[in-house]
Formats: C-alpha cells, structure tokens, sequence
C-alpha cells in the first residue's frame, strides 16, 4: 500500500518544501459504513450539549455553579461573594435557570438557589478532578 505524504506550504528555505508526515488516513473511505445509520442516529442525542457548555464556558457561571455545589445561596450572598452587583449575579442565574443548571425557592422577599440537581453535581465534580489531574 503506498503512502501519500501532505506537503506543507512553509519552506526551510528558498524553494524547499518541508514534508510532513503521513495522512492519517490513507483510503478515503467509509470505515463506519456499517453503522453509520446508528451513529448519525447518535447525533440528535447530542443536540443542546453545546448550548450547555456555552454556558458553563463563562468564568463567572462557573464560580457561581462552584459556590452553589457548596451550598445554597441567595443573589446578595452570591454578588458578595464574587465582587459583583445584585442585577449582574442576577443576570447570569437566567441563563443558568434557562439551562436547568440551577433552581430557585423564594423565602419572602430573598430568592435563594441550588443546583438543579446531582446530574449537575455531577458534571462540576468531574470537571474538578480532571483540573486537578493535569495540574
């Protein structure tokens, strides 16, 4: 079976081309062709995951998801703890709310959030021990 190797358009010097290594993948055909109606299938399962985790890519979401695994937390605690104004902490806990992240119970005039559930837990644990493992 013959290679093919990709030529790279950077140059080491005038007029010679650098040759990279080979392509990956050396016959441009269907390998999951047997399973390609399951797979394709998969994807809808998918749909959302990334709305999630636009979510969950705001530094500020996060700290907030962090503070409330701990425990639960009115607006004014959480604007306390992170430095931030009342409607600002607000703001962020709709898109949280939007995305059952987080839930609320009003006591009075003060409403205070939790995580919408383990699953929740769950996904900020697991994203915590694998930071630590790299660090």
């Amino acid at each position: 079976m013959a290679q093919s190797f990709a030529v790279s358009s950077r140059f080491n010097t005038p007029g010679e081309a650098v040759v990279s290594e080979p392509d990956l993948c050396g016959v441009y055909s269907l390998s999951c062709a047997g399973s390609e109606v399951e797979l394709r299938a998969k994807l809808d399962e998918a749909a959302g995951l990334s709305e999630l985790f636009r979510v969950l890519a705001d530094e500020t979401r996060t700290r907030i998801l962090y503070l409330l695994s701990e425990q639960e937390l009115c607006v004014c605690d959480l604007a306390h703890l992170l430095d931030m104004t009342a409607p600002a902490v607000s703001h962020h806990l709709r898109l949280l709310r939007m995305t059952r992240l987080v839930r609320s119970r009003r006591e009075g005039k003060q409403v205070f959030y939790t995580l919408n559930d383990e699953h929740v837990l769950t996904i900020i644990r697991t994203a915590q021990e694998h930071y630590q493992e790299e660090s």
